[in-house]
C-alpha cells in the first residue's frame, strides 16, 4: 500500500462520512468516493474550501466527461477555465495504476466540443449554465485558456495518450494544457507548511550588509540552482508567496521567461530582463573568508516574490531535460535578495511582500487583512456572535464563520448595488474596489448582507420551486440586491442607520418574510428581462451575458 495513497483515501472517506450532501445520491460507495476524490483535488488545486468546491462538481449523466469545472475572471481579454476529470481506484491503493488512455482521449474530445459556441451538445443542468457562460464570453471576443487537470490515485498516462495530447496542442497551441494530478501532488501541497532549511549557491561576488537589526544579502544565482532548489523542495518554498503559480501556458510573463531561457541569443542576458527573486529567512550563514561563489546556508527559506520566475525555470528545465533537447539557460542567471528577519518582523514581511508584488495583479485579501477596517469588522462581527476571518487559512467553516471575501462580494452586490462587479470582478474586491466596498462599513451591515446573500445562494442550490427560472444560476447577486433594498424599505431605515442596535430586529424581519422577499425579487428580475427582450426565448448564453454586463440594472432601478 502506498502511504500517500492511503492518506488521501482516509481524507476521501472522511468527506464521504461527513458531507454526504455534496455527493451523488444512493448507496454506491464507489461513486461517492470518486466524487469525494474529485472534490479534494479541486480544493487542493484551486486552494478553495470544500464547501465552495461542491458548487463546481458537474459529474452525472450528460457531463461531457467533466467532473468539475471552474471559470476564472477575465483579465486582459483572457480567462482561465479549469476542467477536472477524476479516476479513483477504491480498492487499489498501491498508487501505480496509470491514468486510463480512454480518459485522456475523452478529455481531448471534450475541449474540442465545449469551447465551440455554435456547437450543440446535450448537457446536464449542473454543467450547462457554466458552459454557456464560457461560450457567452467567447462570443464577446474574450479568449479562453484551458487547463485540463486529470486526477487519479495512481501514475500518469502513457503511450498513445501523449500522442492525442500532442495533436490537440497542434490545434490549440499554448491555449490548452493537460496536467496530471494525483495523491502525491495533494500530499506535497499539504506539506508546504514545513520549514525549508537549505543551501543556496551563489555565482560571483555578493553584497552583505547589516542594517536596522536586519541582515541583507544581494547576489547572483544560476537558473540551474533555482531548478535544483525547486525540484528538491517544491512549493514548500512558496508558502508565504501571495500569488499562486499561474502555469507556463496561461500567463504571458511566464511564457516570456520560458522563451528567453530557450533562446541561445538571449538567455545569457536573462539577469537583465528579470526583476529577480526575493527571499526571507530566519537566518543565513556563509564563509566570509571566501571572496565569491558563496554557499549560503538558510534557515526557514521562503520565496516571497519571484515565485513565477522560479516555477517557470523549473518547468522549462524539467521539460527540456525529459525531452533530451539542447541544454537551456546554461549561462542564465537571476538576481536574488535575501533578507534575514526575526520572528518579530512578521508585519514587515507583509510590507515587503506587498511592495515587491504590487507591480503585478495579485490576490490582495491577505495584504488587506491588517487594515484598521478589517480589524474593526472582526471585533464587531465577533460581538454579534459570529467569527470573522480576515485571512485565507485552513480549517474552520460553518454557518457562524464569515470570511472577508464573502463580505466583499455580498456588500458590493447588495449595499453598493453593483451585482455584476461582485460576481465578475472578484479579484478587484481587495484592490480597485476595496474603498468602494469597505468605506464606512460596519459589522451589522456586513453581516446582514452576508446572511441575505447566503439565503439566496441556498435557494439557488436547493430550490423550493419545482420550476425555477432558467436565469437562476446567474441571478443570485441581483436577487440579493433587490431583497436588501426591499428589506430596508419595509423597516423604514436607510443603510447608514443599520447598526448593532437594530441588527437583530432587521434580521428577524428578513427571516420571517424570506420566501416573500425572494419571490418578489424573482418577479422583478423576470419583469426586467421581459422589458429587455420581450416575449422571445432567451438562450443561456444571452442570459449569462445580460447579467455579466449589468444590462438589467437600469430597469431594476425603476422598482425602487
Amino acid at each position: 500500500m502506498n502511504i500517500n495513497a492511503s492518506i488521501i483515501d482516509q481524507r476521501v472517506t472522511g468527506i464521504v462520512e461527513d458531507h454526504p450532501e455534496w455527493l451523488p445520491e444512493g448507496n454506491d460507495l464507489n461513486k461517492k468516493k470518486s466524487a469525494a476524490f474529485v472534490l479534494l483535488c479541486i480544493s487542493t488545486c484551486l486552494e478553495m474550501p470544500l464547501d465552495e468546491v461542491a458548487e463546481l462538481i458537474t459529474e452525472g449523466g450528460n457531463d461531457a466527461g467533466v467532473d468539475g469545472l471552474h471559470v476564472g475572471e477575465v483579465e486582459d481579454g483572457e480567462f482561465l477555465v479549469t476542467i477536472f476529470q477524476g479516476k479513483y481506484k477504491v480498492k487499489d491503493l498501491e498508487g501505480e495504476a496509470n491514468f486510463p488512455e480512454n480518459g485522456v482521449q475523452k478529455a481531448v474530445d471534450t475541449v474540442q466540443v465545449l469551447f465551440d459556441p455554435y456547437r450543440k451538445v446535450a448537457l446536464n443542468e449542473k454543467i450547462a449554465p457554466k458552459i454557456e457562460e464560457i461560450r457567452s464570453l467567447i462570443r464577446d471576443a474574450y479568449i479562453p485558456n484551458v487547463r485540463v487537470i486529470l486526477c487519479n490515485n495512481g501514475a500518469s498516462w502513457t503511450g498513445q495518450a501523449d500522442n492525442w495530447i500532442d495533436e490537440a496542442k497542434k490545434d490549440y497551441g499554448d491555449k490548452v494544457d493537460f496536467v496530471h494530478f494525483n495523491h502525491d501532488s495533494i500530499v506535497n501541497i499539504l506539506q508546504r507548511s514545513k520549514k525549508v532549511d537549505t543551501t543556496l549557491t551563489l555565482s560571483g561576488q555578493a553584497i552583505v550588509e547589516d542594517m536596522n537589526y536586519m541582515r541583507v544579502l544581494v547576489g547572483r544565482v544560476s537558473v540551474q540552482e533555482i531548478h535544483r532548489l525547486f525540484n528538491d523542495h517544491g512549493d514548500k518554498l512558496l508558502e508565504r508567496n501571495i500569488r499562486r503559480y499561474l502555469g507556463l501556458h496561461t500567463n504571458r510573463v511566464n511564457t516570456a521567461i520560458h522563451e528567453t531561457l530557450c533562446d541561445p541569443q538571449r538567455s545569457d542576458k536573462f539577469y537583465f530582463y528579470n526583476n529577480g527573486i526575493t527571499v526571507v529567512c530566519d537566518k543565513f550563514d556563509y564563509n566570509a573568508f571566501q571572496k565569491s561563489d558563496y554557499k549560503v546556508q538558510l534557515k526557514n527559506m521562503q520565496v516571497i516574490n519571484g515565485g513565477q520566475t522560479c516555477k517557470t525555470i523549473q518547468e522549462t528545465l524539467n521539460n527540456h531535460g525529459q525531452q533530451r533537447l539542447f541544454p537551456v539557460g546554461e549561462s542564465a542567471y537571476v538576481m536574488v535578495r535575501v533578507y534575514q528577519l526575526a520572528e518579530t518582523h512578521k508585519d514587515f514581511v507583509q510590507d515587503i511582500t506587498y511592495a515587491t508584488n504590487s507591480q503585478n495583479p495579485v490576490d490582495l485579501r491577505d495584504l488587506r487583512s491588517n487594515d484598521e477596517i478589517q480589524k474593526q469588522l472582526e471585533i464587531g462581527i465577533t460581538d454579534l456572535g459570529y467569527t470573522y476571518k480576515r485571512q485565507r487559512e485552513e480549517g474552520g467553516g460553518g454557518s457562524n464563520v464569515i470570511t472577508s471575501s464573502i463580505v466583499a462580494e455580498s456588500v458590493l452586490s447588495i449595499w453598493r448595488k453593483r451585482p455584476h462587479q461582485a460576481k465578475f470582478r472578484r479579484k478587484e474586491h481587495f484592490g480597485k474596489l476595496y474603498e468602494d466596498i469597505f468605506k464606512d462599513l460596519n459589522a451589522a451591515q456586513s453581516l446582514l448582507a452576508v446572511l441575505i446573500f447566503r439565503a439566496v445562494e441556498n435557494e439557488r442550490k436547493r430550490p423550493t420551486s419545482s420550476t425555477p427560472p432558467d436565469y437562476m444560476p446567474y441571478a443570485s447577486h441581483y436577487i440579493s440586491m433587490l431583497i436588501g433594498r426591499k428589506l430596508l424599505y419595509d423597516m423604514g431605515v436607510s443603510l447608514k442607520d443599520v447598526s448593532h442596535r437594530n441588527f437583530l430586529k432587521i434580521l428577524q424581519k428578513f427571516e420571517d418574510d424570506q420566501a416573500k422577499y425572494h419571490a418578489s425579487a424573482v418577479k422583478d428580475v423576470t419583469d426586467a428581462l421581459k422589458a429587455c427582450y420581450g416575449d422571445r426565448e432567451i438562450s443561456l448564453q444571452q442570459l449569462s451575458a445580460t447579467f455579466r454586463r449589468g444590462d438589467l440594472l437600469e430597469m431594476l432601478g425603476s422598482h425602487e
